[in-house]
């Protein structure tokens, strides 16, 4: 039979709105499967607030060594997110932001086909579901009439999710009458495995066979790649024992993805394509499925003309898809627009920007405020009414009434030892000083795992170095701590990378004063310039290079967004100093380099003609 599409339609970037788009021929269907997150409810809400609590967990659950290898990963926004999740232990902002992807997916992209760690994986998420779950939505309006619709064009209607049977049940009670609709549900507590492997849909049609009595003809709808892969497994599966039972995967991009991976996928000659990740059609909304579905059943050679007239009755309302979530905004501070000198020596902070011991630096912090009252500094924390923004005032005031950090600061993991003393002890250089001797003497208890920020950083340094630019570091770190890291860091293939050091008990006064980077600069006879760079993760990195007279490149690594970096940096008569540059990761830094270089040469060409 054919759809009236004699070649397979090709997505356009970005959300589709034409209509219905189909992969392959269709048949009709006497069964449709539904995903429930993210295809029939929204319960966002409480699928993150669980996600973020389980990442928090992945040290204690001994997942940490379990997270795919970034290499592995099939894209580089996924390599990103691994690292992101790697070292700040929750989810990227970006994804924060959209709420597209499910726990499912995310569950898959860091772990890869490790199933073991996935199932303790899920096993922390369901406990942590418990806590959480109970505001659930309908995902787009009029989806109780579509479902209605359907039905009483005579299509079985199931559900099929990774939900647990006892949150299923409850988020469906709470939704009202929505059990009428559905012949079944099969959860993934009643299978043996997690979708994507097919047991969770094979179970559904063995069960819509029992009902029916006679061949199934499925659709799947679901919103992920992850369903997508699910029904095609499923249907090699019937095929391979030779089943009458078919099934098909439909795509519902509810989400609002770029589907130019689509567009790439069928680019491929066929033999090299992944059929396992395209679905048979495609639907931007509802409205989009009852559509692909009237065609199908007017275009069986025998008409079911009742049921036709259900799907294609003119009365039937129209709804609004769902709209896409506000985009997140990137940093504007941004190399294409960012006018720089080229560098001549490049200097980098330690932690947080070439290399991560953030689990040492919280444990070490965390001892040192329990000692505020011994070390005599209490009465040193500043005013909540200086701070710079309200989140900072809000730190001084935990910390003076819980001798602790607050827990927020403690889950983003994203704010260094060096600001949160700023934060807490403002222009009190000696507060400060006994803050930071407090915390090296606990910090001794705690060093000795160190790791690149990011793959790549070696090769990055060694092409700086092959391109003529001086490099050095400028660390608070303490000498005897910073010395053994650098001879640890990736078996210290890093000692010889470096023309100077400046540790924080090298000079007098610490970041974010000058001292250590006129100090490094001393040490290589260069004069301070915008010639000169200096990388670092904080404001007072940024503070730092500003007083020194340098470049400041901002490595925003913790993947701030601009909101949140306007108020870090504001630019007020209190707090002037702002970064020359902001770059989110190493290969934006690398391609930086390459294009004050490459902007300089080409304006001495123009001179010289």
């Amino acid at each position: 039979m054919s759809t009236g599409a004699d070649q397979p339609a090709v997505f356009a970037a970005g959300p589709f709105s034409a209509g219905p788009l189909v992969l392959e021929p269709l048949f009709r269907p006497n069964l449709i499967i539904f995903d429930w997150h993210g295809t029939l409810v929204d319960t966002l809400d409480a699928v993150y607030a669980s996600m973020q609590e389980v990442l928090l967990q992945l040290k204690s659950l001994d997942l940490l060594k379990n997270l795919v290898d970034e290499a592995e990963t099939r894209t580089d926004a996924e390599a990103r997110l691994v690292r992101y999740i790697r070292i700040y232990r929750k989810l990227h902002p970006t994804i924060l932001a959209e709420k597209k992807h499910s726990r499912t997916e995310l569950f898959n992209i860091i772990f890869g086909d490790n199933e073991q760690a996935k199932s303790v994986a899920h096993t922390a998420y369901n406990e942590q579901y418990r806590q959480n779950y109970g505001q659930v939505r309908p995902f787009q309006p009029g989806i109780e009439d579509y479902l209605a619709n359907f039905a009483e064009a005579g299509i079985q209607l199931a559900v099929a999710t990774n939900r647990s049977r006892e949150f299923l049940e409850a988020e469906f009670r709470s939704l009202g009458d929505w059990g009428r609709f559905f012949a079944f549900t099969v959860c993934a507590d009643e299978v043996d495995s997690y979708k994507p492997r097919p047991e969770i849909l094979l179970e559904a049609m063995q069960k819509a066979r029992r009902v029916s009595g006679g061949p199934v003809r499925a659709w799947y709808f679901g919103d992920s790649p992850t369903d997508m892969l699910t029904a095609w497994r499923a249907r090699q599966q019937l095929e391979k024992n030779g089943a009458e039972d078919q099934i098909r995967g439909i795509y519902f991009n509810a989400a609002h993805w770029d589907t130019s991976w689509i567009d790439a996928l069928l680019a491929e000659a066929p033999e090299q394509r992944e059929p396992s990740l395209l679905p048979a059609a495609a639907c931007a909304s509802l409205g989009q499925l009852r559509t692909l579905l009237a065609r199908c059943f007017l275009e069986e050679d025998e008409v079911d003309e009742l049921a036709s007239a259900r799907l294609i009755d003119p009365a039937f309302p129209v709804y609004e898809p769902r709209h896409p979530p506000p985009a997140r905004i990137e940093p504007d501070w941004h190399p294409a627009v960012a006018r720089l000198s080229e560098p001549r020596v490049i200097l980098f902070d330690w932690h947080a920007t070439l290399v991560d011991t953030l689990d040492a630096m919280y444990h070490a912090v965390d001892d040192m405020l329990l000692q505020l009252d011994t070390l005599g500094l209490t009465s040193h924390l500043m005013s909540p009414s200086q701070s710079r923004t309200l989140e900072d005032a809000r730190l001084v005031e935990h910390v003076k009434h819980y001798r602790q950090l607050h827990p927020k600061v403690r889950a983003d993991r994203k704010i260094s030892r060096t600001d949160i003393f700023e934060v807490l002890f403002g222009d009190d250089q000696d507060a400060k000083n006994r803050a930071h001797a407090a915390f090296t003497h606990h910090y001794r208890a705690h060093f000795g795992t160190v790791l690149p920020f990011e793959p790549g950083i070696r090769p990055m340094l060694e092409g700086l170095r092959d391109l003529g630019i001086v490099t050095g570091i400028i660390t608070n770190r303490d000498r005897e701590f910073f010395e053994q890291e650098l001879a640890i860091v990736e078996d210290g293939t890093w000692v010889s990378l470096f023309d100077t050091d400046i540790c924080g008990d090298d000079t007098q006064l610490r970041k974010p004063q000058p001292h250590q980077i006129l100090k490094a600069l001393d040490n290589l006879k260069r004069a301070p310039g915008r010639d000169v760079w200096y990388v670092g993760d904080s404001t007072t990195d940024i503070r730092a290079a500003a007083k020194a007279g340098v470049t400041g490149v901002f490595f925003n690594g913790a993947q701030w967004d601009q909101s949140w970096l306007i108020r870090i940096f504001p630019g007020s008569e209190q707090f002037p100093d702002k970064p020359d540059v902001v770059v989110n990761d190493f290969s934006e830094f690398w391609a930086l380099v390459l294009a004050c270089q490459a902007k300089i040469r080409e304006g001495g060409r123009q001179r010289r003609r």
